[in-house]
């Protein structure tokens, strides 16, 4: 089984395709289990304090293994980094910024493509 960290807005994209992430993710990595750091989850609750789309964050916390990220990093996008580089766990992200720092350290991320598929790029 494939853990896959899961960054806050890889899931809004997730939700706003209206993907079905068991069938999505199964046709890239096979069996998965999401991988939520803490500082990622604060956001995620931020983030639905606001929206006025369901982000179906219950289904998220009760599949996801939840972790603290490392103490030395402040922000989740470091975190991200630093634990997808440590384990070797693809990211779910759509934000370009982030994946261009994970390319910088060999490691990999699934995007939404398109608002209907995903694409896992390794490195």
């Amino acid at each position: 089984m494939t853990k896959v960290l899961v960054d806050a807005c890889g899931w809004v994209a997730i939700i706003e395709a209206g993907l079905n992430i068991d069938h999505a993710m199964s046709d890239v990595v096979g069996d998965f289990e999401p991988v939520l750091l803490q500082k990622v989850l604060n956001e995620l609750e931020r983030l639905q304090s606001y929206s006025t789309t369901a982000l179906l964050l219950e289904l998220l916390v009760t599949r996801s293994e939840i972790i603290e990220g490392p103490e030395e990093a402040k922000h989740p996008d470091d975190q991200l980094v630093i634990v997808s580089s440590t384990e070797n766990w693809p990211v779910l992200t759509v934000d370009k910024r982030l994946k261009q720092r994970l390319i910088e350290m060999n490691c990999s991320y699934i995007e939404v493509m398109g608002g209907q598929n995903l694409r896992h790029v390794t490195l």
